[in-house]
């Protein structure tokens, strides 16, 4: 009787052993720190760049929000300078003022009363030997007849603009400096491009209705 009791008694200790272990276990697992959020989501433009560490920018309109990124490598000069008047807040309010069907939409410098805003900084050289092509959706500095006059103003390429590109170094071969491309958003170009319009202030091919960029800045 008494080896029956002892066998039970066994049989209860060690039962009770395996569920305090299990316990412990399932405790020690729960407890155990979760993996850093977000670790394994994809970065927001991952395989949309050229280069990862490219910067980005978006340009919010009253049409629909483009976003841009920048090619820092090849067009160095450029692109500090286009950031520098975007995080400087210029661009905020101003237009695309200038709007060609089958070439081209071109901002940064005029308000919407067509008033042309004085530029932050001192004119840039042209980066137009830089290899980039003015192909469809690319962003490029817009300048007058002196290949080293561009500021603030870009332009996006509609089309595969070819003769814009860098020819020679000269007055008339310079060429436009390609700075960056859309990644995002070129059907709200496309819209910008078909818009109609009209003479005003005496500057030509300017919207009916305004194309404003409400904000600019830059996401990375």
């Amino acid at each position: 009787m008494l080896t029956s009791i002892a066998k039970f008694c066994r049989i209860v200790f060690t039962s009770l052993l395996f569920t305090l272990v299990c316990n412990s276990a399932v405790a020690a697992t729960t407890q155990q720190p979760s993996p850093e959020s977000g670790s394994n989501e994809p970065a927001p433009f991952a395989g949309l760049l050229k280069r990862a560490s490219n910067p980005v920018v978006s340009l919010s309109t009253n049409r629909g929000d483009i976003v841009v990124e920048l090619f820092e490598e090849e067009a160095p000069q450029s692109v500090r300078n286009f950031l520098y008047y975007v995080n400087s807040g210029y661009y905020t309010d101003t237009i695309f003022h200038r709007v060609i069907p089958d070439f081209m939409i071109q901002g940064g410098g005029f308000t919407e009363s067509m008033q042309k805003k004085a530029g932050l900084a001192d004119t840039i050289e042209n980066e137009a030997d830089n290899g980039l092509k003015n192909e469809r959706g690319t962003l490029a500095m817009a300048r007058t007849q002196d290949p080293h006059s561009a500021t603030s103003q870009f332009f996006i390429n509609a089309k595969d603009n070819d003769f814009l590109d860098f020819k020679a170094k000269s007055r008339s071969g310079w060429g436009y400096a390609v700075f960056g491309r859309v990644i995002q958003g070129m059907d709200i170009v496309e819209a910008i491009e078909n818009s109609t319009t009209t003479t005003k202030s005496g500057y030509q091919n300017v919207p009916r209705q305004v194309v404003i960029m409400q904000g600019v800045s830059q996401l990375q």
